[in-house]
């Protein structure tokens, strides 16, 4: 009896040290995180697009600002005009549906005190990094700002005219900024620049902070032209394109971002997290 005692007493001790709770995944043991960028469902209030985040099995979000509230807040938007009750009850509402709000973006502005209270509302509402594009001009606040509060910076590389369309600018950016200072790698816009979204991510080595990840199909697959596709079945080699990260030891945040089947697009996006895991858990 004794022993069974001291079995179960040092049992109940592991179990609180953590050693009971959920397995980590080889993808969580590396660094790796799947995250939902918000924009996923921007046909619906972010209260839906939280509990279809959840329903994705997916546990961190990135917000975009502007997306809209839905139930008791109605039209109120998400962003640094929150006031301080709304933000608390919004970070409830996730926490809520077992979702942790992660990041924002992406956010752009020309208004320096615009930057300041974007960073600040980062601080306040716990967010690990802000998707932007800032102005070439901005790089001297944005840094510094970012340097104050810990929030990183992750830059986005939209379409030309974005100045960030490809690595080479946003590296001529990044000389002589902190390490707080990296990209928000959207491999799927590279591609549809005409760029190597393999080569892009070579070029970034240690400058990633996070992802706008996603596959996307063949310009000629069919009238849509090369939108998003799940995981695994399109042109990006989502298995290659993770195979660098790993070289590179990137650890952070993969946002999904799937601009597609807009309505309906949970079935697809729980089979992209299904391919993710597996994919993981076999090259790592």
């Amino acid at each position: 009896m004794k022993t069974y005692l001291l079995a179960a007493a040092l049992l109940a001790a592991a179990c609180v040290a953590g050693a009971c709770g959920p397995k980590q995944t080889k993808a969580q043991k590396q660094g790796w995180e799947l995250a939902m960028q918000s924009y996923t469902f921007h046909t619906f209030t972010l209260e839906e697009a939280l509990s279809k985040t959840a329903e994705c099995g997916v546990k961190y979000i990135e917000v975009y600002p502007g997306h809209r509230l839905g139930e008791k807040w109605g039209d109120q938007v998400f962003g640094h005009a929150m006031d301080a009750r709304t933000r608390q009850e919004i970070l409830d509402l996730a926490a809520s549906k077992d979702v942790q709000i992660v990041g924002t973006g992406v956010f752009m502005t020309d208004d320096p005190t615009e930057w300041e209270k974007e960073f600040a509302f980062a601080k306040e509402m716990g967010l690990a990094y802000i998707t932007c594009e800032p102005a070439w001009e901005a790089w001297d606040l944005v840094d510094s700002l970012s340097q104050a509060t810990g929030i990183k910076v992750a830059v986005h590389n939209h379409p030309q005219p974005s100045i960030y369309w490809t690595p080479d600018s946003l590296l001529l950016a990044l000389q002589d900024r902190s390490p707080n200072c990296g990209s928000c790698s959207d491999v799927g816009h590279w591609r549809r620049c005409g760029l190597d979204q393999q080569e892009c991510l070579r070029k970034l080595d240690g400058r990633i902070i996070s992802l706008h990840f996603k596959d996307i199909a063949a310009p000629d697959a069919d009238a849509d032209g090369q939108h998003d596709v799940i995981w695994g079945t399109g042109v990006l080699d989502v298995k290659g394109m993770l195979e660098i990260l790993k070289e590179q030891d990137f650890k952070g945040y993969f946002a999904i971002e799937y601009e597609y089947n807009w309505e309906n697009s949970v079935p697809d996006i729980q089979q992209c997290v299904a391919y993710f895991n597996d994919i993981t858990e076999e090259i790592l």
